[in-house]
């Protein structure tokens, strides 16, 4: 009688243990989706769904593409203190941009030596660069500025990675 009181007692308290478990999905959805694992590289035209958080955060390159299109690129930067994303301009392409960690001064305009447009930018923010328009971003925070770019059409090679400012700036088709 003792042994089956002692089974009955562990089927009930592992009934109540997965009850419980249940109950936790139930209320707490979030808790169930498993983060997937960060691998910073150029997934092409494949189909693709990442948390782009994840992407942007962890990524310390300068530049690393993670999905080109035909029409659409999604690239994600780390820019060093005090250091800048460049002067440059893009003639036929828009660009769409979105900081997830750090503080920026954005500057746009119709000429290089005349950014009129001058914007303080933080994280959530987002910023538009209509095709035609001088642009440069600058890290006026105190750790590196993380964020992510959608140039629509694509505007590095696919697989492109710039370790450094430098790198990117021997690369680059589009400055002056």
């Amino acid at each position: 009688m003792l042994k089956k009181t002692f089974y009955l007692g562990l089927i009930l308290v592992a009934l109540s243990s997965c009850q419980q478990t249940t109950n936790d999905k139930k209320q707490e959805p979030n808790e169930v989706k498993l983060k997937s694992e960060v691998v910073l590289k150029d997934y092409g035209k494949d189909p693709l769904v990442i948390n782009i958080d994840d992407y942007t955060i962890e990524n310390e390159t300068f530049r690393t593409t993670i999905w080109t299109g035909d029409h659409l690129q999604l690239t994600v930067m780390s820019i060093p203190v005090g250091g800048e994303v460049g002067l440059e301009i893009h003639s036929d392409i828009e660009q769409f941009l979105r900081i997830e960690e750090g503080e920026a001064e954005v500057l746009m305009g119709d000429e290089k030596d005349n950014l009129n447009f001058v914007r303080k930018a933080s994280e959530d923010d987002a910023i538009f660069v209509p095709t035609g328009k001088w642009h440069n971003i600058k890290n006026t925070g105190d750790k590196p500025l993380k964020l992510y770019s959608i140039y629509a059409k694509p505007e590095h090679e696919h697989g492109t990675i710039h370790q450094t400012k430098a790198e990117s700036d021997a690369d680059h088709h589009d400055h002056d």
